[in-house]
């Protein structure tokens, strides 16, 4: 099982404002555990074992780890900044690797065709060049400068915007994407993709947002969110292997791929490898 690199990340395992003394029992990379309120109403996340583990509530989200984390949580400024909408948008269950889930949450390319006149439309396919680079003081993945032409952007979007992008990868399986707001040209809408491995081909998807967007109902913003990943999942059930290949000769990258090869870099620099198949069979 190659899962000790990224046993000691800390992964979310449910959304805080759901959790009971009840509890509810998920899994973690294989094991079964526990996520529920102790006494006191702070969250507790028990191992299949009876071990109580590591817990962090952020983001509207429980975090734990099977290990033990060598560093806090990743960042999130804009998660601290006065007159956002934090955004809970659920949970998708997917059948593919949770490094599948990322990688295609930073693939620009399907719009179009995935996401069809929402994030993209026909004619307006070509990815424009974009930076890509590994920030090593940070230790994280970034692309920058992406722009792409979108009949609606967000669910606050009146019209077709070109609408500017950043993704950023502060762990393995999870990313954050910044995008144009349109009611507020000088911020950045925030949407993350935080995934829960439960198996190496199996996942937990808890997408939440931190926007500026004071018109839109709650109900209207999940729904828009959860139309999206509902679309993408179809692709990801679909794609073989299933597990997400690291070797660079299984599967042909395009130009428009750059965000793609520098996340399956990071993964084998860190040995980031559960949910990954390393050799072509």
């Amino acid at each position: 099982m190659t899962m000790q690199a990224m046993i000691n990340e800390w992964y979310p395992v449910g959304l805080f404002s759901q959790l009971d003394s009840a509890g509810r029992t998920t899994a973690l990379m294989g094991e079964p555990i526990e996520v529920a309120r102790d006494a006191d109403g702070n969250a507790k996340v028990t191992g299949g074992d009876g071990r109580v583990l590591p817990v962090r509530v952020r983001y509207g989200h429980v975090w734990s780890s099977l290990g033990e984390p060598k560093k806090e949580l990743f960042p999130i400024p804009e998660a601290d900044q006065p007159g956002r909408r934090f955004v809970d948008v659920g949970v998708v269950r997917v059948r593919c690797s949770p490094l599948r889930a990322v990688e295609n949450f930073l693939d620009i390319a399907h719009f179009p065709f995935v996401h069809t006149d929402i994030l993209g439309a026909e004619p307006h396919t070509e990815v424009q060049n974009y930076k890509v680079e590994i920030r090593e003081e940070e230790d994280e993945v970034w692309a920058t400068q992406v722009k792409f032409y979108q009949p609606q952007a967000a669910k606050s979007a009146s019209g077709g915007i070109t609408t500017e992008y950043m993704y950023r990868v502060p762990a393995p399986t999870c990313s954050v994407l910044y995008k144009t707001c349109p009611p507020r040209p000088s911020e950045w809408d925030v949407i993350t993709l935080f995934v829960q491995p439960l198996a190496e081909d199996l996942c937990d998807v808890w997408p939440w947002m931190a926007l500026f967007d004071d018109e839109t109902a709650m109900t209207d913003l999940i729904h828009f969110q959860q139309t999206i990943f509902l679309q993408d999942r179809s692709i990801l059930e679909n794609q073989i292997p299933r597990l997400l290949p690291l070797d660079p000769g299984m599967e042909i990258p395009t130009r428009a791929d750059l965000t793609s090869i520098a996340y399956r870099r990071w993964l084998k620099r860190h040995n980031y490898t559960y949910g990954a198949q390393l050799v072509a069979q």
